[in-house]
């Protein structure tokens, strides 16, 4: 037997997928309540509660086990993060989700690119992949090098230094 599914689901569901698919930018009066890592916060607004991935960057991996301490620089990075925006009003810009059903977004405190100050801390590095439709990517990469020539954050390691998508795949349960 089929269950119907609610109808005030499926709308919130629609004006969900709209306004993260199409880049709109969804401003004010989200209160960032968690910082999960260097690139993912979770937001609120009224009831609603979304998962934000950093569009753009890809900063050092967390562990999710005990005992481990995860990438260098990862808990450097969640902090500086946490600093940046915890218990803070932002303004999200939507490049639509991820295959998670995260939302990727650029986040904004005080008009300034927090995706963009990840990386010139050397806390982020620019996304390695296909970077989000509408997404300039010049500043990033300018950042990425300048906090490069300076030793900043993760930098600092050169030679040894490893990205996090390199380290996910040898880190694979």
């Amino acid at each position: 037997m089929k269950r119907a599914v609610p109808s005030a689901l499926l709308w919130l569901f629609l004006l969900w997928s709209l306004l993260t698919s199409t880049g709109i930018c969804i401003a004010g009066e989200y209160q960032v309540s968690r910082v999960v890592d260097g690139d993912t916060i979770i937001v609120n607004k009224g009831t609603t509660k979304l998962t934000i991935r950093l569009v753009g960057i890809d900063a050092p991996e967390v562990s999710h086990a005990k005992n481990e301490t995860g990438q260098p620089f990862s808990q450097q990075s969640t902090k500086h993060l946490a600093g940046l925006v915890l218990n803070k009003p932002v303004d999200i810009k939507s490049h639509g989700p991820d295959r998670y059903g995260r939302a990727l977004a650029e986040v904004f405190l005080d008009g300034k690119n927090v995706n963009l100050e990840m990386v010139k801390s050397g806390l982020a590095e620019v996304y390695r992949g296909t970077p989000a439709k509408g997404q300039n990517m010049e500043q990033y990469w300018k950042a990425e090098e300048e906090a490069k020539r300076a030793g900043k954050g993760m930098w600092v390691l050169g030679d040894k230094y490893v990205s996090p998508s390199e380290w996910r795949k040898s880190h694979q349960d």
